[in-house]
């Protein structure tokens, strides 16, 4: 019996209500002024609430691992992310509302820049969302079978997208077509075992013609392909804690992620600007309040700028979501936590190993004992340095939805 399974047996129902924030990538290591992205933003509200709150710091996997934001998520869902691997793909098909059966292999694509088959921009620009969705149309019309696979892909937002092959005799034990950084050459799919060999030739195959199709474009001129996935077999969140569950979320592996433990997925209207995007989600909290038990609510932006290595955007971003803090707090949640998924430090320009900052709060927090929310104010507090799969019993505990264990 593993961990969840264990919790799952003490589980039991009341009215309590709980709040996890999560701003994707928050942690961060030592740059300007000797300071990380969270220690230099002001956030007035964060720390007055860690002051009144337990806070500590979570490791994703294990000590030294860096997770990808799979992993990172389902282990704050309290899943073993070593036991239930993934592939990214399904999280961002699920998302876009791609149907997906067990005749599929879904994967998680960007369109790129490639010069002289070097890639020399993974995100292609970051494109308008506009844009990718007539590049999509476009190679959908050119592609559409290759050796009697069907072939199709769907827009995401910005360089994102999915592609899909359906058929007999697919599977998904592939390794990545994407370098992860640029000045690399472009790479394809390599089979990991004799049954992924076919798909290995469809990818392949699909990498070369739509480099093809895109030669000469300034900006998306090629793609990218990892997170090779079919269909999986994981518990559902609600029946694990007997919990009603909902996501807030505005992208679309966060949104494939909470469909696929079973979450309801609430939708968020579209506005620009980062602000206008979080107080969108708040009002859907607000409105959905009375329906559910748990929230999910998702920050996206702190790790795109901490993949940008961009410092002051990062930073910017934890100080908008600081703003709000009253706002959501006046909505009155039992327990609350505030971390991230992973640490995305600037100073790397993407995703670490590194342990990521925790606030938990509840009325039965051990508080008095903390200053700011910070990574140093996190690595001395009450809870230690923890699991990512620990959390939910701990929100779970100071919500009183746990019984004693044992006599």
């Amino acid at each position: 019996m593993d961990k969840q399974e264990f919790v799952s047996r003490l589980a039991v129902k009341n009215n309590s209500k709980m709040l996890m924030l999560i701003m994707d990538g928050l942690g961060g290591v030592p740059e300007i002024g000797g300071k990380t992205e969270l220690e230099a933003a002001n956030t007035p509200n964060m720390d007055m609430i860690a002051k009144a709150s337990d806070l500590g710091q979570s490791v994703p996997v294990i000590p030294g691992v860096t997770p990808g934001s799979g992993p990172g998520h389902l282990g704050l869902f309290g899943y073993d992310p070593i036991k239930y691997q993934i592939g990214r793909g399904i999280l961002e098909a699920l998302g876009v509302g791609v149907e997906v059966s067990e005749k599929d292999v879904v994967a998680r694509g960007n369109f790129a820049t490639f010069k002289d088959g070097i890639v020399v921009d993974r995100r292609a620009g970051r494109p308008a969302t506009e844009e990718n969705v007539k590049v999509c149309e476009f190679i959908n019309s050119r592609i559409s079978e290759i050796d009697g696979i069907k072939v199709h892909v769907f827009p995401g937002k910005e360089h994102r997208f999915v592609l899909k092959l359906t058929g007999d005799g697919l599977e998904d034990k592939l390794t990545d077509a994407d370098p992860q950084r640029v000045g690399e050459p472009v790479m394809y799919a390599e089979a990991l075992d004799q049954g992924s060999e076919k798909t290995a030739k469809i990818v392949n195959e699909f990498i070369t013609r739509v480099a093809k199709l895109l030669n000469g474009k300034e900006k998306i001129s090629g793609c990218l392909l990892r997170g090779f996935s079919n269909y999986p077999n994981i518990p559902k969140f609600p029946e694990i804690y007997k919990i009603r569950s909902a996501a807030i979320a505005t992208y679309p592996m966060y949104k494939g992620l909470a469909k696929l433990v079973g979450m309801d997925v609430l939708d968020v209207p579209a506005v620009e600007g980062e602000m206008e995007t979080i107080k969108s989600e708040i009002k859907v909290l607000k409105d959905n309040y009375d329906n559910y038990d748990f929230f999910y609510f998702h920050v996206k932006h702190t790790d795109s700028y901490g993949e940008d290595s961009n410092f002051m955007a990062k930073m910017n971003v934890i100080e908008i979501v600081d703003k709000v803090i009253p706002e959501i707090m006046s909505v009155k949640f039992d327990v609350l936590a505030i971390t991230g998924d992973h640490s995305t430090p600037t100073l790397m320009g993407g995703h670490s190993w590194h342990p990521v900052p925790l606030l938990l709060r509840s009325k039965y927090s051990r508080y008095g004992l903390s200053k700011a929310f910070n990574e140093k104010e996190c690595a001395r507090g009450s809870l230690g340095t923890i699991e990512a799969r620990d959390l939910m019993s701990f929100l779970l505990a100071n919500a009183l939805r746990l019984e004693k264990y044992g006599a």
